[in-house]
C-alpha cells in the first residue's frame, strides 16, 4: 500500500470513529469495518480499524475534542514564562551528542498515541 493509500485509509477510519463517536455506538474494529463497508471503502487493511479501537479504547472521543478545542489559556489568565535557553551551561559541541544518532528526534517523546492515552 503506498503512502497516499495508507493516509486515505488513515483517515477514512478515523471518520469513522468520529461518526461512531458521535452516534454514542461503542468503537471496536467490527462496526469500524461494517461502516467502512457500508461506504464502499473496501482497500482500508484490518489493521488501521484494530489500532484505532484500541487506541480509543475507554476513551470519550467527544471529550477528547472539546478538552483539546478547550485547551487554550483563558482571557486575562497569565502565561508561563518561556525560557529563552540562556542558561549556566558550556555551549554545545558541534555534531551529535553521545547516544544521539543525529537526526535531531531525540526529544521528541511520544507520538501520535499519546493524545489516547
Amino acid at each position: 500500500m503506498s503512502t497516499d493509500n495508507s493516509n486515505k485509509a488513515e483517515t477514512a477510519v478515523a471518520y469513522a470513529a468520529l461518526i461512531l463517536a458521535d452516534e454514542g455506538i461503542e468503537i471496536n474494529p467490527e462496526k469500524l469495518q461494517a461502516l467502512l463497508k457500508a461506504a464502499n471503502i473496501e482497500d482500508v487493511e484490518p489493521i488501521w480499524t484494530t489500532l484505532f479501537a484500541k487506541a480509543l479504547q475507554g476513551k470519550d472521543v467527544k471529550d477528547i475534542l472539546t478538552t483539546v478545542s478547550t485547551s487554550t489559556p483563558e482571557v486575562g489568565q497569565q502565561q508561563p514564562p518561556v525560557e529563552n535557553g540562556e542558561k549556566d551551561e558550556k555551549p554545545e559541541e558541534d555534531g551529535p551528542k553521545e547516544g544521539d544518532d543525529g537526526d535531531g528526534d531525540s526529544d521528541m517523546e511520544g507520538g501520535m498515541f499519546d493524545l489516547f492515552g
